[in-house]
């Protein structure tokens, strides 16, 4: 009965969307209308459908549920109960928190419980808005959002109370008993019957303040603070009564900051400074359409669904968190003054470093400089650089320092608007100096890697993502001319050498003797945050094999040539053999090759290395098939703040970012007939897929600019000089 449920209400999702873009037609320049905030919000994409602006601190929508693995964005789509509207959330991560300031609207008399039923057929969802039908609290529900406020509208039924339940204990925890403890501080402060204002300070992923100003448009007429449901909560929950006639809408505006109310007052003013619901809506569409609009694609309606959305999944962060004047609080957890008056944070570094920023630096270019300054004031107040920051706060989650990648590939592209200085000083500090229990850079020097047991867990996985960052930063000393740090960290970039055994072709644990770990079974999966630990991160030893971003030509030839590397990476795609246990994060599975996370996704394109570029061609058609898909269950796996989606949309183009510090990109096979690149002063950057079908999935040939092109990779620098790349297609590999 549960999959009957939920392929009908699939199937009516599918009518509304289709719906949406026929009301849209008429509109040419609106690429909102190919964007379905449903897809990834089944199975693990741990996507939302709510109101969020580009970049946006604001991420409103429903929360369907809680406590679980399964709620880190607070929604999943098979679900049948709303339990109120909550004002920010992560999108795509495996970890939880955010879900602040639940909000329930309902209609009559108090009750228990106000979790609601509602009707799956009006639940809409577009880029900066949210509707649904609440059917037991007889509501009906709007939300839009600019970059700090979310503006609500509620319609209740004539002839009925209008209420609000306003649960400011609430919040996305990991477990049930969680809910009553997570809040360590509060106040709330009704200014008048019309605004509530106050903080709220709470741990969970990491501990950090919000705080808020929240303004109605009618006069709250009564105000009662429910029981505590724990003696342990410091949150407050109120019911709240409104003065309404008939035929009337109650609209609410949240103002968010993470310095002051005074912050949270003026951001309120300065972007919704008056009550036109449509207004923040058209403003927040048209927001969304300029940076749709950076890309311009040709092929089927599903590709464009999945193509716009998975564009609108990269840019729903990194979010700026500075107000409008530019203050915010940072990990030294005082209020500071940003330079630029941008701060941006939810920086999922170990994930995005991949694809994702490598996207932006193509697409965005005029954001890149306040990304990095954002990182540099982040680690003159942390000691290091972020490692995977939330809300202006160190989460310590994943391993390395994947900031490094990100500042040396701006700087190698040539971006200017940072302190290369400034920049190398920071980098350094985080690459050498001891300062959180993740470094530990005296074991990792004195060894030339991790050892087991003197680092207990993911030992191997630091050593190869640490050695991707000490090669970018022997790049940027090189460039500097720092040739004593250019020789340290060249060194280091080769320890990855000291964990490959031959015997088993494998990535393979060694303790601090030189003694590989035995009994070894590289089928395993290892993940330091769950109760298995482990060697790795979210993966095995076959999956971290090709963990060497930065020296695949130098991994083929320490596994013994292009032949023998051949074998190994066949057996990765082609084994039948399963992993020892099961991990969440581990989705995707074609052998042994695990899409579903981040260390897998650039293993497709090695085959270019190994001159077997049709198995790239192959691989690159299947996994676009079989896991992208424009559905509520169609993403394999987290979408991890767009990382999933940047693979997409380079891999849909025709190339994608192997080593992400290069400023080169391998050639792949375009899964769209066309994709035109804005890249800015009147030039485009174009790719062409001629006799693109379902049997042509391989190239025959490659031409740039007109003539032909035998070269792997294409460079960033042809892509943003302007440049058209043409793809000849078959059906045949060509080998």
């Amino acid at each position: 009965m549960k999959r009957f449920i939920y392929c009908v209400a699939t199937a009516l999702l599918a009518v509304a969307c289709t719906q949406n873009r026929q009301e849209n037609a008429s509109d040419g320049a609106d690429l909102t209308r190919y964007v379905n905030p449903f897809i990834g919000t089944a199975f693990t994409g741990h996507t939302f459908p709510g109101a969020t602006y580009p970049l946006g601190m604001i991420q409103a929508g429903p929360q369907t549920g809680n406590f679980t693995w399964e709620y880190c964005a607070g929604y999943f789509y098979e679900d049948s109960l709303i339990q109120g509207f909550t004002q920010n959330r992560l999108n795509g991560t495996g970890c939880v928190d955010l879900g602040d300031l639940l909000i329930q609207p309902f209609s009559g008399e108090k009750r228990e419980n106000y979790d609601s039923r509602f009707d799956k057929a009006k639940e809409k969802a577009s880029p900066g808005y949210y509707t649904v039908e609440l059917s037991d609290n007889e509501v009906g529900v709007e939300i839009t959002a600019s970059p700090h406020v979310a503006f609500h509208r509620y319609r209740y039924p004539n002839g009925e109370t209008a209420n609000i339940l306003a649960d400011f204990q609430s919040g996305l925890v990991w477990q049930d008993a969680r809910i009553h403890t997570h809040v360590l501080d509060q106040d709330i402060n009704f200014e008048s019957d019309r605004v509530i204002s106050g903080f709220t300070r709470r741990t969970e992923w990491v501990q950090r303040v919000y705080y808020f100003v929240i303004e109605f448009d009618k006069p709250i007429l009564t105000r009662e603070e429910l029981p505590k449901r724990a003696p342990q909560e410091k949150g407050a929950r109120y019911l709240l009564t409104f003065d309404m006639q008939d035929g009337e809408t109650l609209n609410m505006k949240i103002g968010m900051s993470s310095a002051s109310v005074e912050g949270a007052r003026a951001n309120l003013a300065a972007e919704v400074p008056d009550w036109e619901f449509e207004s923040v809506r058209n403003r927040a569409k048209d927001a969304w359409n300029s940076y749709l609009a950076k890309v311009t694609i040709d092929g089927s309606e599903a590709d464009k669904e999945n193509f716009y959305t998975s564009m609108y999944h990269l840019f729903i962060q990194p979010n700026n968190i500075a107000d409008v004047d530019g203050k915010y609080t940072g990990p030294n957890r005082e209020v500071s003054q940003s330079p630029t008056g941008k701060f941006y944070s939810t920086w999922s570094q170990w994930d995005i470093f991949r694809a994702a920023f490598p996207l932006y630096t193509i697409l965005t270019p005029e954001l890149i400089p306040d990304f990095i300054n954002s990182m540099l004031d982040y680690s003159e107040q942390q000691g290091h650089l972020p490692i995977w920051s939330l809300w202006g706060q160190e989460t310590y989650t994943m391993i390395g320092n994947h900031s490094v990648p990100m500042i040396v590939d701006a700087y190698l592209k040539g971006f200017t608007g940072f302190d290369p200085e400034r920049a190398y000083n920071e980098i350094r500090r985080s690459l050498t100096e001891s300062s959180h229990y993740k470094s530990n850079w005296d074991i990792y020097d004195k060894y030339g890697y991790y050892p087991y047991d003197l680092i207990r867990l993911e030992s191997v996985s630091r050593t190869l993502e640490c050695g991707f960052d000490d090669y970018c930063m022997a790049l940027f000393a090189e460039k500097l001319g720092k040739r004593e740090d250019a020789a340290f960290f060249r060194k280091r970039a080769d320890y990855y050498k000291n964990h490959y055994d031959k015997s088993t072709n494998t990535m393979r644990p060694k303790d601090s003797k030189g003694e590989w770990l035995t009994p070894f079974d590289p089928y395993a999966l290892a993940h330091a945050d769950s109760n298995i630990g482990g060697h790795y991160t979210e993966g095995n030893a076959l999956q971290y094999t090709w963990h060497v971003m930065h020296d695949i030509p130098g991994l083929i030839e320490w596994m013994g040539g292009k032949e023998k590397a051949g074998e190994v990476l066949d057996y990765l795609f082609n084994t039948k053999q399963e992993t020892t246990g099961k991990l969440a994060d581990v989705t995707g599975l074609i052998g042994q090759y695990a899409h579903g996370n981040e260390p897998s996704h650039h293993v497709a394109y090695i085959y270019a290395y190994l001159d077997r570029p049709w198995e790239t061609e192959r691989l690159v058609r299947q996994i676009c098939n079989d896991f992208y898909k424009n559905r509520p269950d169609g993403l394999i796996g987290n979408d991890d703040c767009g990382q999933m989606s940047a693979w997409y949309i380079f891999s849909a183009m025709g190339f994608y970012p192997m080593n992400p510090a290069s400023g080169e990109f391998v050639l792949g096979a375009p899964q769209v007939k066309s994709a035109s690149i804005n890249v800015g002063n009147g030039k485009r950057f174009t790719v062409e897929a001629k006799e693109l079908s379902e049997e042509n999935l391989h190239v025959e040939r490659v031409e740039l600019n007109g003539k032909p092109y035998n070269e792997k990779t294409i460079s960033y620098r042809d892509i943003m000089e302007g440049a058209s790349l043409v793809f000849y297609m078959t059906n045949e590999a060509k080998r």
